[in-house]
């Protein structure tokens, strides 16, 4: 069962990342991020690290602790919109597919 589930993760980190570079590569892409509860596998980022630094693209990614938990991410996306003096009042209502504004 390790083997298998050793080999299961290996197969998809390789894809992961093979397709990451070839579309850095198609669109000059200089910058990469790895994100959400994926970004938290060991595997993935030392591998997407790799492929990166081979190809001298920066590399970023949240630290470990902010990937696990939704509400850590969310959390930390509340913060920086506080500091940057965006703030809603009691009315804001929950939208399950609102995007996060990055600018």
């Amino acid at each position: 069962r390790a083997d298998v589930a050793a080999s299961f993760q290996k197969a998809i980190v390789d894809v992961i990342v093979e397709h990451t570079m070839k579309a850095a590569k198609e669109y000059h892409i200089k910058k990469v991020a790895l994100a959400g509860g994926v970004a938290s596998n060991s595997a993935l980022r030392g591998a997407m690290e790799e492929a990166c630094s081979r190809r001298n693209i920066q590399f970023y990614r949240p630290s470990p602790l902010l990937c696990t938990d939704n509400a850590a991410m969310i959390g930390c996306a509340g913060y920086h919109n506080f500091i940057n003096g965006k703030i809603d009042d009691m009315s804001l209502n929950a939208v399950p597919n609102l995007k996060i504004d990055v600018n």
